[in-house]
């Protein structure tokens, strides 16, 4: 699975882009967007997704399957 970033709560900070270990996280059209086929959800590096702990707006998610 990966996590989501929502287009419409994102205000393009920045701060989960520089938490990703993986790169995964880029900015897209104004907000941030996670690639799925990168993101690891930081298995291995964190007991957690870091980029879910640092956005200051609770804009990260795990991705639906």
């Amino acid at each position: 699975m990966a996590m989501k970033i929502d287009k419409d709560c994102c205000t393009a900070c920045g701060e989960c882009a520089s938490v990703c270990p993986t790169g995964a996280i880029s900015p897209a059209k104004g907000v941030y967007k996670i690639d799925p086929a990168i993101c690891t959800e930081c298995e291995g590096e964190a007991d957690e997704p870091q980029c879910m702990n640092t956005c200051p707006d609770g804009c990260i998610d795990y991705l639906s399957a």
